[in-house]
């Protein structure tokens, strides 16, 4: 059994469909105070605060702790969840008919052993059809997702070419955790 430290439903749905028994509880980590000058550097950092937060509430003796990050680039830049709708048209553009790497890191701890793992799955997307693109957003699905890219959903249809694991962009690569338990 896990403790899935995290608030994501998609990070929870993913541990359901491969069949791993997880409890979902979370204490929040204020992300907004890190300073990182890459992507990579950015999901780790986040991901330790959280690791490192829910670590001391809940630790992992009676439970294993997983806890995950998910960051959104392109054109070199992090792509934070949006605070608003024109924020969230604004990331999105960036990622229209652009290469769009989502990175996720975990951190996995039981009593017998702790994974680290930083994985990316790298999109190329079309042009977004502007109509479509202005559904999504008056929708509302693309609150609380980083980059305000939801490739199991809006962006699906957009996907040209993809190199990683789908699990990866939707914020936990399960077949690395499958692997290890």
């Amino acid at each position: 059994m896990i403790r899935l430290a995290s608030n994501s439903s998609t990070r929870a749905k993913l541990l359901h469909e491969a069949g791993i028994e997880f409890i979902q509880e979370t204490y929040d980590f204020n992300e907004d105070f890190i300073v990182a000058k890459t992507p990579k550097e950015f999901v780790y950092l986040a991901t330790l605060g959280k690791y490192e937060t829910n670590l001391r509430a809940f630790g992992y003796d009676e439970l294993s702790l997983l806890v995950a990050d998910t960051v959104v680039t392109a054109n070199g830049k992090i792509l934070r969840k949006a605070k608003d709708e024109a924020e969230a048209r604004e990331i999105l553009l960036s990622q229209s008919g652009n290469l769009t790497s989502i990175i996720t890191c975990m951190i996995y701890q039981s009593k017998y052993k702790k994974i680290i793992d930083i994985s990316q799955t790298t999109y190329s997307f079309r042009e977004f059809d502007r109509d479509d693109l202005e559904k999504y957003l008056k929708s509302g699905e693309w609150m609380g997702k980083a980059g305000a890219c939801m490739v199991e959903g809006f962006c699906k249809a957009y996907i040209e070419e993809v190199r990683g694991f789908e699990s990866t962009a939707m914020g936990l690569n399960i077949e690395v955790l499958k692997a290890f338990l």
